[in-house]
């Protein structure tokens, strides 16, 4: 039989701020072509495990490979295969659609021919076209987070970390996500994902990975979790393993991203 090589792994990790622990002894593997959701509360470490994973800082301890390639002396083969949307839209408002895009498309070094072709792709697939020459400041919130995942897919990342990608959006903006995500594992993409709303893990996860004061407290399918505690929704879930009742609310980023 042959075993898949991991997309993702992570074995040990720890990282502290200050004198203030915010991982510890973090082990986590996703097998490619499959969606890893990371649940906890405010503070867990959730924001912190996906700035390590992308190479946005170092941990104090323990290995990780993204892509086949270590987190630490392969950063630059991290990046190169990665994507990366945050709860917080990268988009430049004072240009256009079609210019975010394309400047993205620069960045990459993408020939204007190859450049071209994939921005009018990605305009399509997100249902953009219509708006594609107006400012991204006149765009609707559903708008703004599909052109921010488009900006992400110009350079066909293996792997896809979304960090609070659906905050703040309205139900349909956020299942019209929902929906992208199933298009890119049907293309075989591998996605890391972190959420407030536990739908969206029961929805689409694969596995979920339960953190809570920074340790893996469970690791499961979503059914597993569920029989593992009786509960009827991955809320019951969250509650029973970590004594916190999920909130979605309002912007919840954890607590370290403001360190």
């Amino acid at each position: 039989m042959t075993t898949q090589t991991p997309t993702i792994e992570a074995v040990g990790l720890t990282k502290s701020y200050g004198d203030q622990p915010v991982l510890h002894d973090l082990h986590l593997t996703v097998p490619p072509g499959t969606v890893y959701a990371l649940l906890g509360p405010n503070g867990a470490g959730k924001t912190t495990t996906v700035r390590i994973l992308t190479t946005l800082v170092s941990a104090d301890g323990g290995e990780a490979r993204v892509a086949g390639a270590d987190v630490r002396t392969e950063a630059d083969a991290v990046r190169r295969s990665i994507g990366v949307t945050g709860q917080f839209s990268a988009i430049d408002e004072l240009l256009t659609g079609r210019e975010n895009l394309r400047l993205m498309a620069d960045l990459l070094h993408l020939s204007r021919p190859d450049a071209r072709a994939r921005v009018d792709e990605l305009l399509e697939r997100f249902g953009l076209t219509d708006a594609a020459d107006r400012r991204a400041a006149t765009y609707s919130g559903g708008m703004k987070r599909r052109l921010d995942l488009a900006m992400t897919l110009v350079g066909r990342p293996q792997v896809i970390f979304l960090d609070e990608p659906t905050t703040g959006l309205d139900p349909r903006s956020r299942r019209d996500l929902w929906q992208v995500v199933r298009e890119l594992l049907a293309d075989g993409v591998t996605i890391f994902l972190t959420t407030q709303y536990l739908e969206e893990a029961d929805q689409l996860a694969d596995t979920v990975g339960l953190l809570d004061g920074g340790r893996l407290v469970a690791t499961g399918t979503p059914a597993e979790l569920k029989a593992r505690t009786g509960g009827q929704t991955l809320d019951d879930v969250f509650l029973a393993l970590t004594g916190h009742p999920a909130t979605a609310d309002e912007d919840t980023a954890d607590k370290e991203t403001a360190r």
